[in-house]
């Protein structure tokens, strides 16, 4: 059994014990502004941001100079020529890591970004509900600036994109991640050609037709599904949010969702995606808090959480069995509806859809794509800010055949840029291709995987990813990770073989 960050007392060094309790402090700050963080989104009055504005960038910015002391870096280097346990190496490996790119980056930098991501939060949300690009592109424009500024300082010699990739996935390379992506567009671009020719005739309408579901049911029906899935509400809570998002720690991890009246399935979907997002912090080592041993291994490895859960779990056949009579008690219009046609609707492939978070599990990657070229384009300062809403709605019609006519479905319905995530939308994809290996691996290793979710009995399939994946934290890098998790090589294969089986079975292809 592997041993914890501190190691057996007597044989920790006492530069690691020391370089340790000075990390749990940043990870603490960290951790408290992400709960003011998630209170912007779900909680505060509408005119809190000037207050929160300065309250995080305070955060971000003592955060920032707790890490980069001269100390913690003289402890790493003392630590470099020490013998370490596996498990203390891998933290030392990780704070250096983030102290080697926080260092390169001066505080001021560091808290103008905070300050600007706050201010242009509120504008987003403005934009959006006015359907105005112009009121949120002056923000945007900055943290292009910013973030062009933020990367050269760390790396003045390499692309900078790269370089902001690596803010959500620094154990991939760009190369291995765009090779990636090359071959889902391969596969699916032809593949939804085929399905938009197919004759199969689903039931996509089974709950669309039924009339309007009512807003506070569908929330005691989310409440049912993450019961259901076993979310301890002891350390989490839903609420509801524009853009659905999960937040927290292994003690405190809070799922949000949001309601359409008329589309409930938008709703449960994105409560179950947003649980296995929940349940990956909640799966860390709780003795490991506040240490790289009890972090999330990076964007691609928690997308492949939320990837798993949402698309394996809860598009599968045997969870509509399942759940159907749960539902059918909130909403007595689809009293007529078999797990089958459920099952049809929660899979239907759209032809018009514009909204990511909306999109079906094939097309969604072509939402991905649209957003990586743009994002990249813009760093490069191949676009302007100013023709985003055009470049955005000219890919929408080349890709997805479909035109956004307004700016609050096109290029204004994602809130990353608000906050200068620019390299976090590959991650998506990443994960969906990492979920579809983990989730075969857990076949193997579960026989009657199935069944027991037809039967609700999800702890076993918890316990897998506990196993394999959560309790690690940070301590293996992400290939070694799915490595160790699924005995192979991080690669397209069992996502390719999913979808090729699934959707070829739902749209009778060849």
């Amino acid at each position: 059994m592997a041993t914890d960050a501190t190691g057996d007392a007597d044989s920790a060094p006492d530069a690691y014990a020391e370089l340790l309790q000075k990390y749990k402090r940043v990870a603490n700050v960290q951790n408290a502004a992400g709960l003011l963080s998630w209170d912007q989104q779900v909680m505060m009055p509408e005119e809190g941001t000037p207050a929160r504005s300065q309250q995080l960038s305070t955060l971000s910015s003592l955060s920032h100079e707790l890490l980069t002391e001269d100390e913690v870096g003289e402890l790493l280097d003392e630590l470099e020529s020490t013998d370490l346990t596996e498990e203390q190496a891998a933290v030392v490996r990780e704070i250096r890591r983030k102290y080697d790119r926080a260092t390169s980056v001066p505080t001021d930098l560091v808290e103008e970004i905070s300050t600007t991501s706050s201010e242009a939060l509120p504008a987003w949300k403005e934009a959006k509900a006015e359907d105005d690009f112009s009121k949120f592109a002056p923000y945007l424009e900055k943290h292009v600036e910013l973030k062009r500024e933020y990367a050269e300082h760390i790396d003045p010699d390499r692309d900078a994109y790269e370089v902001l990739f690596e803010d959500f996935e620094p154990c991939l390379p760009l190369e291995q991640a765009e090779s990636i992506l090359e071959e889902l567009r391969d596969t699916l671009v032809p593949m939804i050609e085929q399905i938009r020719e197919s004759d199969a005739e689903l039931a996509t309408d089974a709950f669309s037709s039924k009339g309007t579901y009512d807003e506070g049911t569908q929330e005691e029906l989310c409440r049912d599904v993450l019961s259901m899935l076993g979310y301890p509400w002891e350390r989490g809570r839903l609420d509801v949010a524009p853009h659905p998002f999960s937040s927290g720690t292994t003690f405190d991890a809070r799922v949000t969702t949001r309601f359409d009246e008329a589309d409930p399935l938008g709703a449960v979907t994105s409560t179950i995606h947003e649980f296995g997002h929940a349940n990956y912090s909640l799966g860390l080592p709780d003795e490991e808090y506040a240490t790289p041993l009890g972090e999330s291994r990076d964007l691609s490895v928690h997308e492949s959480q939320s990837r798993l859960w949402e698309n394996h779990v809860g598009r599968s056949e045997p969870f509509w069995t399942l759940f159907l009579p749960e539902f059918k008690e909130r909403f007595e219009q689809a009293e007529d509806v078999t797990a089958r046609e459920a099952y049809e609707a929660a899979n239907q492939v759209y032809e018009d859809n514009l909204i990511r978070v909306e999109a079906d599990e094939l097309t969604y990657h072509l939402h991905i794509i649209v957003r990586f070229e743009i994002e990249r384009a813009l760093v490069a300062g191949e676009l302007d800010v100013e023709d985003v809403p055009e470049a955005w709605n000219d890919k929408y019609e080349e890709y997805l055949g479909v035109r956004p006519e307004t700016d609050a479905e096109g290029c204004l319905q994602d809130i990353h840029w608000s906050h200068g995530n620019f390299g976090y939308f590959p991650t998506y994809s990443l994960g969906s291709v990492m979920a579809a290996q983990l989730f075969d691996a857990a076949e193997d290793d579960i026989d009657d995987l199935d069944e027991q979710i037809e039967a609700g009995e999800f702890e076993t399939l918890r316990e897998w990813l506990i196993e394999n994946v959560h309790r690690h934290g940070s301590k293996y890098e992400t290939n070694e990770l799915v490595v160790e998790a699924t005995g192979e090589e991080f690669a397209a294969d069992d996502f390719v073989a999913y979808v090729t089986e699934k959707y070829g079975d739902l749209y009778e292809l060849d």
